[in-house]
């Protein structure tokens, strides 16, 4: 974190991140004077509402992040011929004009604004490879969208959205779809054991997601060791929380699938109570980063030998295959959301961007299919050994499921392994 009074001091020169958070009103003139290097510009959490018209002066700008600001329109990017990543999460953006973003944009983030519309211009943006629409109130999608062949991932959740438009089910490359919380979405309504909060001696910090945090905890009415996942609130990232809730409710038992044992009683908290996993299991994968966009990263030196990708690819097909039996698209497949251990058994978890569907409509588990060898094709990436019968069957299946002709990928349930 940087301050204004560095900023203008001019000892900031020649860096290129730069991050301000002072409840700014106005665009800092001085952040001109760092364009011969600024690559990544946050100026999130403060009080903007519009942007200079000759940002452009910026050449070398990446990254733009203006999330919990006050836009209510999304700023005229003309000109910012370096610029792939632009980020305006938890605005009041309820206008996005046309032809206000240049060509270059890989990865844009609108989540919880106002929107109603997309411009006919987005379908321009032939490199997006991410979208992040959730939480705004769409009632439909533009087609022109159709021509953003390279979107990989798309969020659409807690919209407003009556169909999903028929081109989506032919982009060649989209893998992660989420679009729970909408008119024409399945929702399912599913039961639980509840138990009261004051049951359970919460203990220490597990982790956190987009969506909450996980503590281990024991429960006295289970009497045993737990992993208790609070809600930071009723909606997310990905969606509403209720619908998380749900999709993690529905799961039933499987053996690469975390165990989900109640839910917390009352309202005043959304909570689960899921089975504890020891800390023997470790994450298979990392998160994207702004270099990758939509594929995860691994730790620095990671390997993978061809018979631990072939444990993780029976044990993922087959939860995959479990859960779109029930109609549920996890929407998330990623290695960072896998849980394995030295073993090679592992768990797919994180139910964030889950979405229900009728489960006779196979398009949507095709898209989900793509994921899975993108899964597969990061793995083999950091085989040391690219020969062999169990490789080149792993390879010829992480082919057959990226195929660009989505009706031709083989169904979770098709996959032999």
């Amino acid at each position: 974190m940087h301050t204004l009074a560095q900023l203008r001091s001019g000892s900031l020169k020649g860096i290129k991140r730069l991050t301000l958070s002072e409840n700014l009103t106005t665009f800092p003139e001085e952040v001109f004077e760092l364009a011969e290097t600024l690559e990544i510009l946050d100026l999130s959490n403060n009080a903007l509402s519009s942007l200079p018209e000759d940002l452009s002066r910026l050449t070398k700008l990446k990254i733009a992040f203006f999330s919990n600001n006050r836009f209510t329109e999304v700023p005229s990017f003309k000109g910012c011929e370096n610029l792939y990543m632009v980020g305006f999460k938890s605005n009041l953006i309820d206008t996005f004009g046309e032809e206000v973003l240049p060509p270059s944009i890989s990865w844009l983030i609108l989540t919880d604004n106002r929107l109603t519309y997309l411009p006919r211009s987005i379908g321009k943006l032939t490199r997006l490879q991410k979208c992040a629409l959730a939480g705004n109130r769409l009632e439909s999608l533009p087609d022109e969208m159709a021509l953003c062949r390279n979107l990989e991932l798309l969020r659409l959740s807690a919209n407003r959205l009556r169909a999903i438009p028929e081109w989506l089910w032919n982009l060649p490359k989209l893998s992660w779809l989420a679009f729970s919380g909408n008119p024409c979405s399945v929702h399912p309504k599913y039961e639980l054991q509840e138990v009261a909060y004051e049951s359970l001696e919460v203990k220490e910090k597990l982790g956190a997601g987009a969506s909450g945090d996980i503590f281990k905890a024991y429960s006295a009415p289970h009497e045993a060791e737990v992993a208790l996942k609070l809600f930071k609130g009723s909606i997310t990232s990905d969606g509403y929380a209720h619908d998380e809730m749900n999709a993690y409710m529905s799961v039933g038992e499987h053996p690469n699938l975390i165990n989900v044992l109640s839910k917390l009683g009352g309202d005043e908290r959304l909570g689960l109570v899921l089975e504890y996993i020891p800390n023997v299991y470790r994450n298979l994968g990392l998160p994207p980063d702004f270099e990758t966009c939509t594929r995860d990263t691994f730790e620095a030196g990671a390997t993978f030998s061809p018979e631990t990708i072939l444990e993780v690819a029976r044990a993922i097909a087959s939860a995959a295959a479990h859960l779109h039996a029930r109609g549920l698209m996890h929407g998330d497949l990623y290695a960072h959301n896998i849980l394995i251990n030295d073993e090679d058994h592992c768990y797919l978890g994180d139910f964030g961007a889950a979405t229900f569907y009728e489960p006779h409509r196979k398009e949507f588990e095709r898209i989900e299919v793509r994921a899975f060898g993108c899964l597969l094709e990061d793995m083999l990436s950091l085989c040391p050994t690219k020969e062999g019968a169990t490789y080149e069957k792993l390879e010829q299946l992480r082919e057959q499921c990226m195929n660009e002709k989505v009706e031709e990928r083989p169904l979770f349930s098709e996959i032999a392994l």
